[in-house]
């Protein structure tokens, strides 16, 4: 939240917009004369109580499912739709992108609909002319720009739309996943231009199902659901929380107490014991620095296991990038432990190994892991769990980088 109302771009008090759903519709004359000019519905609240700030620089994600309230939210802040309570602030020129080609005629050409769109953003002619050639050029599009749009492809109107958007130098920016519509190039093109205009402190709003996206580009995020707001704060925790669906109110939502999320739940006649994170002094943790020291312990049933097993381990962020994998070599060895039965003959031998890692080398964040048992040949699983750990990567004041991996180092001139 921010520190004084000056710090506030965007601002939603107690909002709530709600829609009619109709159960019948009278299609002819007759029918609604039957009816008795009466149609049945039922109200609908899109969004509900929803109170938030995004302060001025940040760029803010939105994440939540499909009917969510995600798209509803920013149309509401665009002005497209009125809230049916509680109110909306937005402090400077405001620009949305929310569905493709939205605000675009389709008989004129593309040329008039730069023009267009300008003019309903507020620019005048001279204005929109002196930033038309950068327009253009970014949604690269010289060759068509005086064809009618109907003619565009999918990927030319989008282009053409975020171009339009991005260069009439807002101070607020809406975004609506309208970047999965281009390819790869387009897509990289998009996030250079987001890291500038963040760069120089406009306001970003980005609603997208891309959590990698959102994880790499938004300082904070919200998850919403059903049209409530069910988790604010760094993007990290906050996709972690939607990744599991999770309550974040409820006790287990939180890490760090020692005790394990239970995600993929082990029973007595699994191979697998246990699984646990362990920091230097040998606590099992939920929450590990990167960079730092960290143990992945694994506990298996040797003797129900009948031959030697390969201990493989698979680690995967939040919304399922795969991050490594690695494996054990055939092993046995370890911390063997035998349970006795009150007569003396033995039960189980659990094996426990370790797999250590010196300096954890991933960025801040949540993560989930995998383990799996094999034969030898590493041809046949014993056993599979997947996602059967979660836990948290914290900062430890490492510069901060971009992408997956934390590489370290240092820069040497000479």
């Amino acid at each position: 939240m921010a520190s004084s109302s000056s710090d506030v771009a965007v601002s939603l008090d107690g909002l709530g917009k709600k829609f009619r759903l109709t159960h019948d519709r009278n299609w002819t004359l007759k029918a609604t004369m039957l009816a008795g000019h009466r149609t049945r519905y039922e109200e609908f609240w899109a969004l509900r109580d929803l109170s938030l700030e995004v302060e001025h620089g940040q760029t803010f994600g939105i994440i939540g499912g499909n009917g969510s309230g995600k798209s509803t939210l920013l149309k509401v802040l665009a002005g497209i739709l009125r809230p049916d309570e509680g109110t909306t602030t937005v402090d400077g020129r405001l620009s949305a992108l929310l569905e493709l080609g939205a605000g675009f005629h389709p008989e004129l050409t593309g040329r008039e609909n730069v023009y267009l769109n300008g003019a309903i953003l507020g620019f005048t002619a001279r204005e929109i002319r002196r930033r038309f050639d950068d327009i253009v050029g970014f949604a690269e599009l010289d060759r068509f720009i005086d064809e009618p749009v109907r003619n565009y492809s999918s990927g030319m109107y989008v282009r053409l739309g975020f171009s339009v958007a991005i260069h009439v130098e807002p101070e607020v920016l809406l975004v609506d996943e309208v970047l999965a519509v281009g390819d790869l190039t387009f897509q990289k093109r998009c996030l250079d231009r987001f890291a500038q205009l963040k760069a120089e402190g406009r306001t970003i709003i980005v609603v997208s199902h891309d959590l990698d996206m959102v994880g790499w580009l938004c300082d904070r995020t919200a998850w919403i659901q059903q049209g409530t707001l069910q988790a604010v704060g760094p993007s990290s925790k906050v996709i972690g929380q939607f990744a599991i669906g999770i309550d974040p109110t409820t006790p287990a939502a939180h890490t760090g107490d020692g005790e394990r999320p239970a995600f993929e739940r082990l029973s007595p006649n699994d191979l697998v014991k246990s699984v646990a994170l362990v920091d230097p002094n040998g606590h099992p943790t939920n929450v590990v620095g990167s960079g730092r020291q960290v143990s992945i312990r694994v506990r298996y049933d040797n003797q129900a296991a009948g031959e030697p097993v390969t201990v493989a381990l698979g680690l995967y962020r939040a919304d399922g990038t795969h991050v490594a994998s690695i494996n054990s070599g055939a092993t046995t060895r370890g911390v063997a432990r035998s349970n006795q039965e009150p007569d003396g003959e033995a039960t189980s031998e659990l094996v426990e190994v370790d797999y250590v890692v010196p300096a954890l080398p991933v960025q801040p964040g949540i993560y989930e892991l995998s383990v799996a048992l094999h034969d030898t040949s590493m041809r046949r699983v014993l056993e599979r769990h997947t996602h059967i750990l979660r836990f948290e990567v914290s900062p430890t004041g490492i510069d901060p980088q971009n992408g997956l991996v934390a590489l370290g180092g240092t820069w040497e001139a000479r």
